[in-house]
């Protein structure tokens, strides 16, 4: 062959390949972007989990989730809109420079000027009233009411339940107090930035007791502080004193946290009381978004709960708190207290989901990268859970990413009925932040109660913000509500 044809067919040989490495990267690429706007209740597939749609037929974005369609409005599922509240707030959240109780100094954000924001005090059945101000937050802010089951429209997602509230806006929450328990509040509109910032606070929903102890538990730019507080600081109460310990954990990680001292029972997990709990020693794998109630009665020495390790705690007494450290092993709560009724039978389930989380390289959103995969399917075409109103719910919820992930369903508590094949034999295990450890399998149930479209996501908010997020949606339901677009909604 001569010369010039050999060059010429190289060449073409080397187009070829080019193009054929090209052309699907293109593609993939051109795949992966996300809208610029787009409506939530249409984004990925329809998943009925074995159960009746709506029309098998059509795909839900054409049933339900498109404007024009008949349906019940997310803007329509509203707490109380008359009636005068027991409770009634503002609060105000700023980007500032603030100073914790500790004195070092934060830029981030605020909630009436503190970061924890000031607790909100209810009794279950009053009529809770917030107006929320947004002075000073460039991106927009909302206020989310972490583990209470309020109706959709209250539950301050931007871009799904509402706009976010721009600079200079207000929005205003209104709810009834539905469990008591322990939960806290915070934006859901850039998330990932404004909580880790400082725009949340604690809320109780139970009358004040002299033994209580509210226990915020935050990192800021790598400070990890309890109430505010880096260090040990200390809460005076009396000897013999039944003392009962909220602690949240708003940071992105499973943290474990326990009392030095004395034994303790767990008497609370996210706002869900635990039944014939017994006192251990042990400390308890604390997952991120979630809460635990820890009761004990102060010892003369005193008692210390620690974040983690003694070198972030609080003393609980009226002596120096001890130098021990927290043991080994962990509470399990898969066995830990006595079995009783769940008031739904799971094993009648009429909708059974699979939750799986994985990891693979390619593009979202037009980056390249390591992202997360929901069933197998990058971020934003992942499953839609489908429901109706009064289903039962089964879903298995595994994980083979390489991480654990913190999940948390917005809207309703789940009760775990197994982990890696072993039922759950204890006390009903009621969650709504549960930890995932890599390799790990989960299988939940819930009753279907609470009409609305719910996120159901990672609540360590840099993996839900790179795509680890879907939703629960009932059937006939619709939002008004656009992601991006001219509100500038993006709830992670």
């Amino acid at each position: 062959m001569p010369e010039v044809k050999k060059r010429r067919w190289g060449r073409l040989v080397a187009a070829g390949i080019t193009l054929a490495v090209l052309v699907p990267l293109g593609y993939l690429w051109a795949t992966s972007l996300v809208p610029g706007s787009y409506n939530p209740a249409e984004m990925g597939y329809a998943d009925y989990g074995g159960g009746p749609s709506m029309d098998q037929s059509m795909d839900h974005e054409h049933q339900a989730g498109m404007s024009g369609m008949s349906g019940t409005s997310v803007a329509d599922l509203t707490g109380p809109k008359t009636g005068m509240p027991n409770v009634i707030v503002t609060l105000t959240a700023r980007k500032q420079k603030f100073q914790l109780a500790s004195g070092e100094t934060v830029d981030g954000y605020t909630v009436n000027g503190t970061s924890p924001g000031p607790l909100i005090r209810a009794r279950v059945g009053d009529l809770i009233q917030v107006t929320f101000v947004n002075e000073s937050v460039p991106d927009g802010a909302t206020l989310h009411w972490h583990g209470i089951d309020v109706p959709n429209a209250e539950d301050g997602v931007a871009g799904v339940t509402q706009d976010a509230v721009p600079m200079g806006g207000k929005h205003v929450y209104r709810f009834k107090a539905p469990a008591a328990g322990t939960y806290w509040y915070h934006s859901h509109q850039v998330s990932a930035d404004e909580v880790k910032g400082g725009l949340f606070g604690p809320i109780v929903i139970a009358p004040p007791s002299p033994g209580e102890v509210i226990a915020t538990i935050h990192t800021y730019d790598g400070k990890r502080t309890i109430n505010g507080h880096t260090g040990t600081s200390r809460v005076a109460l009396p000897a013999g004193t039944t003392a009962r310990i909220r602690v949240i954990n708003t940071d992105n990680a499973i943290l474990r946290v326990g009392l030095v001292g004395t034994p303790y029972k767990v008497v609370a997990i996210d706002g869900r009381d635990v039944h014939g709990p017994t006192a251990v020693t042990a400390a308890y794998p604390l997952a991120a978004g979630g809460r635990v109630d820890l009761e004990a009665v102060v010892p003369a020495g005193g008692m210390r709960l620690d974040a983690g390790t003694a070198s972030t705690s609080l003393g609980i007494g009226s002596a120096d708190p001890p130098q021990a450290e927290l043991p080994g092993n962990n509470v399990d709560l898969l066995s830990y207290g006595t079995p009783a009724p769940l008031g739904f039978d799971p094993a009648k389930a009429n909708r059974n989901f699979e939750y799986r989380i994985g990891r693979s390289a390619g593009f979202l959103d037009g980056i390249p990268g390591l992202w997360w995969t929901i069933n197998g399917h990058k971020f934003p075409d992942v499953p839609m859970f489908m429901v109706a109103e009064g289903d039962i719910v089964k879903m298995k919820i595994s994980n083979t990413s390489g991480q654990a992930h913190p999940m948390h369903l917005h809207g309703h508590h789940i009760v775990v009925l197994s982990r890696n094949g072993v039922p759950a034999t204890g006390s009903p295990w009621w969650t709504d932040s549960l930890e995932v450890g890599n390799k790990e399998t989960y299988e939940i149930a819930f009753v279907a109660d609470n009409p609305g479209l719910w996120m159901d996501h990672c609540h360590n908010l840099p993996h839900a913000s790179q795509g680890l997020i879907t939703h629960l949606m009932y059937e006939g339901i619709t939002t008004p509500y656009q992601v991006g677009g001219h509100s500038h909604n993006k709830p992670e």
